[in-house]
C-alpha cells in the first residue's frame, strides 16, 4: 500500500488483518442496536510473524482492544431537508436469494420510513443510486448482477429492470438532458459505460472512455464533461459529450493504485481521484488536463508501530466535492475515518487535509444533502455496521472545514413504522454503501429541481457555485 514494504509484525499489516476477520464475519459487525459492547472473535491460533511466534487474539486485542462500547444514535440538533437513501447492501429479506434493500431515512424525523427489497427480480446487492431531475425515480445498480433497477421514490414499486452490463457499479444522471450513465466495473471492454435515456426506459449507446473497469464516476455541473477512475488500469478518464471524445486519460497513481471513485469541483475546474490502494487522491486540472497534486492521505501515519501524527484515511473510497465548492468528505474504509480537505481555491490549505473524524468499519459511501436552514450535511454509510453518519462539515459557518464534526449517528434498522415490500431476516441494516439525499443538492443538479423541492432550500443552497 503507497509503495510500503513492512514487516508482518507492523500495525498495517495487523489492522489489515483485523480488518479482514471483521469484514468476513457478520458476528463481528457493530450492530448498535443490541445494547452490548462490540465484541470481534478471533480464530484462537499462533501466527509466525518477523519477531517469532504469537497467538492472534492477544496480539490483535493488546492493540485494537475489545469488548468496546458502542456509541447510543444520536439525531442532529438541527433537521436535514428531505430524505436520506442509504444501500444495505447486505441486509437479508424473505422472498429472494439475494441479500439487499434501499434504506430511506427520514431527514426531519431521522427515522427509517420504508426498506426497498424488490423480491420479484430477486434484486441483487443494491450498490449505488440516483434520481432523475423530478426526484421522482430511484436509479438502482445491481452490483452483483447486469441489472439497472428503476423503481417509485415514494411507493418503492418496481418500475423496470435494465439489462445494462456486467456489475454495474455507480450511476448519475446529466444534467442537461437527464440521461443516464452507469458504470460497469465488470466490463473489460473500453466503451464500459452506459448511455441510458431519460427515465430509464432503454440503453441508448455505450460510450467509449478508452478503458474498461471504471467504477465511481462524476459529470460536470454543466453536463458536458465526465471522468471515471479505472479500477484496473490504474489511471482516469476524462470525457467529453459536446466533442463525444475522450479529453485524456492520465495515471491516477502507481499501477496497481485501484482508482475507485472521483469528486470534482462545482464549476468543473479540477477533479479528484481516490486511489484505495496506496492510499492517495490525485488531483487534476479539467482545463491543461495535467496532474497537479498527490495527497498522501496516511502521511501522518506510521505503519510499523501505528502512531497517528495527524488526519488521517487509509483505503479511501468515496469522495464528492461539496456543492458550495468549500471542502470534500472522504470515506476511509481500512482506519475506519473520515477525512476532509478544504477545497476553497488560493489559500495555504487549499488540498490539504484539514480534519479526521471517526467512522465505522468499512466506512464507504459519502454524498451531500441539504441541511435545514442553511449549510449542508455529509451522510456517511458504513458497510460492516447498522448505523449512518451525519457530518456537519462546517458547523460554524464561516467556510473552514477545520472544524468539521459528527453531529448524528441514525439506526438503519426497520422499526414499527418502517414500510416493507419483504420481512427482515438477517443483516439488519447491514452493509451500508451508496449514499442518495433527496432532493439533489449539487451545482447544476439543484438549479433543475422543481419548485416543490427547490423552495425548500435557502437562496445559497438553491445557487451553491457559479455554473461553469
Amino acid at each position: 500500500m503507497n509503495g510500503i514494504t513492512v514487516p508482518t509484525s507492523s500495525d498495517l499489516a495487523t489492522r489489515l488483518l483485523r480488518t479482514f476477520f471483521i469484514a468476513t464475519h457478520p458476528a463481528n459487525w457493530q450492530n448498535y442496536g443490541s445494547g452490548t459492547p462490540w465484541h470481534i472473535t478471533y480464530p484462537d491460533v499462533d501466527v509466525r510473524v518477523d519477531i517469532g511466534v504469537v497467538n492472534l487474539p492477544a496480539v490483535l486485542n493488546a492493540r485494537y482492544g475489545n469488548d468496546i462500547s458502542l456509541q447510543a444514535p444520536f439525531n442532529p440538533a438541527t433537521a436535514g431537508v428531505g430524505e436520506v437513501w442509504v444501500d444495505t447492501q447486505f441486509e437479508k429479506t424473505s422472498g429472494k436469494s439475494k441479500p439487499g434493500t434501499a434504506t430511506v431515512i427520514s431527514a426531519t424525523t431521522w427515522q427509517p420510513t420504508r426498506k426497498v427489497a424488490l423480491p420479484q427480480i430477486n434484486m441483487n446487492n443494491p450498490h449505488n443510486m440516483w434520481t432523475d431531475r423530478n426526484q421522482n425515480l430511484i436509479y438502482q445498480t445491481q452490483w452483483f448482477d447486469s441489472k439497472l433497477t428503476v423503481f417509485n421514490r415514494q411507493t418503492g414499486a418496481l418500475v423496470r429492470n435494465l439489462s445494462v452490463g456486467e456489475s454495474p457499479a455507480h450511476v448519475m444522471t446529466r444534467v442537461d438532458t437527464d440521461q443516464l450513465h452507469v458504470t460497469n466495473n465488470g466490463d473489460t471492454r473500453t466503451d464500459s459505460v452506459m448511455e441510458i435515456a431519460p427515465l430509464g426506459t432503454g440503453v441508448e449507446r455505450r460510450v467509449d472512455i478508452g478503458r474498461g473497469n471504471p467504477h465511481a464516476h462524476w459529470m460536470s455541473a454543466n453536463g458536458r464533461q465526465m471522468v471515471t477512475p479505472n479500477v484496473i488500469t490504474g489511471d482516469t478518464t476524462q470525457f467529453n459529450f459536446t466533442t463525444n471524445a475522450v479529453e485524456s486519460i492520465l495515471p491516477a497513481s502507481s499501477p496497481l493504485s485501484h482508482p475507485i471513485a472521483t469528486g470534482m469541483m462545482p464549476d468543473a475546474s479540477k477533479y479528484y481521484v481516490a486511489n484505495l490502494l496506496d492510499s492517495t487522491m490525485t488531483v487534476i486540472d479539467m482545463h491543461t488536463n495535467a496532474v497537479i497534486k498527490t495527497i498522501n492521505l496516511i502521511a501522518d501515519y506510521n505503519p510499523i508501530n501505528g502512531d497517528i501524527t495527524g488526519p488521517v484515511g487509509a483505503l479511501p473510497i468515496q469522495t464528492p466535492v461539496s456543492p458550495n465548492g468549500k471542502h470534500m468528505i472522504t470515506a476511509n474504509t481500512l482506519t475506519g475515518t473520515i477525512t476532509v480537505v478544504d477545497t476553497r481555491p488560493g489559500l495555504a490549505t487549499t488540498d490539504t487535509v484539514v480534519a479526521m473524524l471517526g467512522c465505522d468499519p468499512g466506512c464507504h459511501g459519502v454524498q451531500y444533502g441539504a441541511k435545514n436552514g442553511g449549510g449542508y450535511y455529509a451522510y456517511v454509510s458504513s458497510k460492516f455496521s447498522n448505523t449512518m453518519l451525519i457530518v456537519d462539515p462546517d458547523p460554524n459557518n464561516d467556510g473552514n472545514p477545520a472544524d468539521a464534526a459528527v453531529v448524528g449517528r441514525v439506526l438503519l434498522t426497520a422499526n414499527g413504522g418502517t414500510a416493507k415490500d419483504a420481512n427482515i431476516t438477517g443483516n439488519a441494516g447491514m452493509g451500508g454503501q451508496g449514499v442518495l439525499p433527496i432532493p439533489l443538492v449539487y451545482n447544476g443538479w439543484v438549479q433543475n429541481l422543481p419548485p416543490s423541492w427547490k423552495s425548500q432550500l435557502t437562496p445559497s443552497q438553491q445557487n451553491p457555485y457559479p455554473l461553469p
